[in-house]
């Protein structure tokens, strides 16, 4: 099930990650872009997100100088950006797979593409990674502790509900049941011509 391996791969780059568990360490892809492609996306998609909730902690820091503030802000936007992107190179995985499939006269469309499903599923996995360790914290109290265990049973169970669903909709999709499209990116506020503050103007 394709699930199966996009979880198992984002607990690798998790644990990966955290072995030195720094924003700024070199990254390395596993899988190979020409033998292993949809292995090589997923894994530099939940990389990305790894290092972009790290990101995120630090600028909740209150005492964090602004202009350093700034910076991480200019990181965070261009997380974002890289996310994003790689959403639409799993999808375009997908669309490649299934292009020569018959696509069934009442076929419907889902809510969201199937990489957007795999996005959620990759924060999934992070918040999972972190509840677990608020959970198992010597140093917290014992109802912290169980407060966040019973956040990660649901954690787990909605990974289990996320997982069969994106395995569903690949299934409908693979025989025809459900077809999918991709919207490109209509970001604007990164775009020289759409915003006008990158535009120069008042």
């Amino acid at each position: 099930m394709f699930s199966e391996k996009a979880n198992k791969i984002f607990s690798e780059v998790i644990t990966t990650y955290h072995v030195v568990n720094t924003v700024d360490q070199p990254f390395s892809n596993p899988y190979s872009e020409n033998s292993h492609l949809l292995e090589h996306l997923l894994y530099r998609k939940c990389w990305i997100d790894t290092v972009q909730w790290h990101y995120e902690d630090i600028i909740r820091d209150p005492n964090i100088d602004p202009i350093a503030a700034l910076k991480l802000k200019r990181l965070i936007d261009a997380s974002n950006q890289d996310r994003t992107d790689m959403v639409e190179y799993i999808d375009s995985y997908f669309l490649e797979k299934y292009k020569d499939v018959s696509v069934q006269e009442d076929a419907r469309i889902n809510t969201e593409s199937p990489a957007w499903g795999v996005d959620r599923l990759s924060i999934l996995a992070l918040k999972i990674y972190h509840m677990n360790e608020e959970a198992t914290r010597n140093s917290a109290s014992e109802a912290h502790r169980a407060a966040c265990q019973t956040k990660l049973n649901v954690l787990l169970e909605q990974r289990v509900d996320l997982s069969t669903a994106i395995d569903q909709l690949l299934d409908d999709i693979a025989h025809g049941r459900k077809y999918m499209k991709v919207y490109k990116q209509m970001k604007m506020y990164n775009d020289d011509e759409l915003n006008p503050v990158l535009r120069g103007e008042k």
